[in-house]
């Protein structure tokens, strides 16, 4: 009798991994069209990824059968498989084998780093940066399982998981920037090197790039315990109102930052697919706001220049130096953007202030020294100081604009997204609905449901970026 029974279930295995290598190869085939109408019909589309913290439970009525048992993990696999268009092989069984083991963060790693040619889609995003809102995830999981992906051989992954990281550092919680800062190395592919193709081998020095630039990302906020990109800026900023000692010692941390952005170097010819344009567009961002830190703390030490003591006065005009080399590689970098119709003619005139000021400046500094220079007049210092001044506080209020211009379309595009997802609320909480009432079968929702569902619109948190109603199940990416 046990013999029987152990060979059943040896049957039962066989038949069911044959089932799953038939279903593998058909999607593989079909790049993951629809399969057959009947199984459609079956299936309970069930979230993608569940709110964090949450774990799915089977609902608890009577013990099911052997033969319903394989036909619900039959329904499961098949789940799993489904809508994964656009997608390689390995990307699907990653997947699949992360819903398995009910990894709600690694499958959404996955998803955001796959092998398709473009940007990691908006909605695996969103929901990374929902998971880094949330106390009950773990920052350290989901940062170590970004790194994890820059281990592959592909550029395109490892290019996608740098992606994925650095929009996680601009729009996620201060908790992952605060972790990533903590950690010794974070991105070590100074050799990295995809051999693969002719493009791999272009888009490998750009990875290069950006690792250093998100390496040296992580370091000033070690070093400044501040993110610049993301400080208020005006005449009541951080960097206008910062004490002379604290501003000679930050200034410079700026500038390792804007140099490692702006080694990245490319020209409009290179920006040829999805994934390096994202990647731009993202160094774009934070070019305007780091430069505009940078822009207001050069403004302060200006300001400040003649009433500093005479080391002060020597780092600091050896920091305004290093300031107009900056201006000189920071508009070539915009001009590439220009190019490519990101900023639409929009960008400020960084022309260079007046070799005056630079005579008057170093002609104090000399003064301090006991050194004698060609003496400018106090009037002629001010006016000159004044001009500069406000030269530079017009630039900055430009960068603003463009920094402004470029949220605005962020938002407008996230509210766009956040409202189609409204617009399918409804038909998900049907779902969610039978999964909690039912086994896995898809009943129609009695009307008082269609009322609980208005009540748990109302009552839930809202989105923090548009204000919109936010339910964790359907803001979360249902289809891939």
């Amino acid at each position: 009798m046990n013999s029987l029974t152990g060979s059943s279930s040896v049957n039962a295995a066989a038949s069911f991994l044959l089932l799953l290598l038939h279903l593998l190869l058909l999607l593989f085939l079909t790049e993951g069209t629809t399969l057959l109408p009947a199984v459609k019909d079956i299936l309970i589309v069930l979230p993608r990824f569940p709110p964090p913290g949450h774990h799915f439970r089977l609902p608890s009525r009577s013990p099911p059968s052997s033969s319903s048992s394989s036909s619900t993990t039959t329904h499961h696999l098949l789940l799993l498989l489904r809508n994964m268009s656009g997608q390689s092989l390995t990307d699907r069984i990653a997947a699949a084998q992360h819903s398995m083991t009910g990894s709600a963060i690694s499958k959404a790693v996955c998803k955001a780093t796959t092998h398709e040619v473009s940007g990691p889609k908006k909605k695996h995003l969103d929901y990374l940066i929902h998971c880094t809102n949330e106390l009950n995830v773990s920052i350290p999981h989901l940062a170590d399982t970004l790194l994890e992906r820059t281990a592959s051989n592909s550029w395109i992954v490892v290019f996608k998981a740098l992606i994925t990281t650095h929009h996680l550092m601009m729009y996620g919680n201060e908790r992952l920037m605060q972790y990533l800062a903590s950690r010794n190395t974070l991105f070590n592919l100074n050799n990295f090197l995809d051999k693969a193709a002719l493009q791999g081998y272009n888009m490998s020095t750009f990875i290069r790039r950006y690792s250093c630039y998100l390496n040296e990302k992580a370091m000033s906020y070690r070093l400044a315990a501040m993110d610049f990109t993301k400080m208020k800026r005006g005449a009541e900023g951080v960097m206008r109102t910062m004490n002379t000692e604290k501003l000679i010692k930050t200034l410079p941390i700026i500038q390792t930052q804007l140099d490692a952005l702006l080694d990245f170097q490319p020209n409009s010819n290179e920006l040829t697919n999805g994934v390096i344009n994202t990647a731009f567009m993202l160094l774009f961002k934070d070019s305007i706001r780091l430069f505009a830190a940078y822009n207001e703390g050069i403004i302060n030490m200006l300001e400040k220049y003649f009433d500093m003591k005479k080391n002060q006065c020597k780092e600091a005009l050896e920091i305004y130096k290093t300031f107009l080399n900056r201006m000189t590689k920071l508009s070539e970098f915009l001009k590439v953007a220009e190019r490519v119709g990101i900023d639409q003619g929009d960008s400020p005139d960084l022309t260079q202030a007046p070799s005056s000021l630079l005579e008057a400046l170093e002609q104090h500094l000399a003064s301090l020294e006991g050194r004698k220079l060609k003496d400018l007049s106090t009037a002629s210092r001010s006016s000159t100081l004044s001009s500069t001044v406000s030269s530079l506080s017009s630039a900055g209020i430009s960068l603003s604009r463009m920094d402004d211009k470029t949220e605005d379309n962020r938002l407008q595009q996230h509210k766009a997204m956040h409202s189609q997802s409204t617009c399918k609320a409804l038909h998900a909480f049907r779902f969610w609905h039978n999964l909690q009432k039912t086994n896995f079968i898809a009943d129609e929702p009695q009307d008082d449901c269609v009322q609980s569902f208005s009540g748990i619109l109302w009552e839930r948190k809202r989105c923090g970026l548009c204000e919109n109603p936010y339910v964790p199940f359907l803001c979360a990416p249902h289809y891939c």
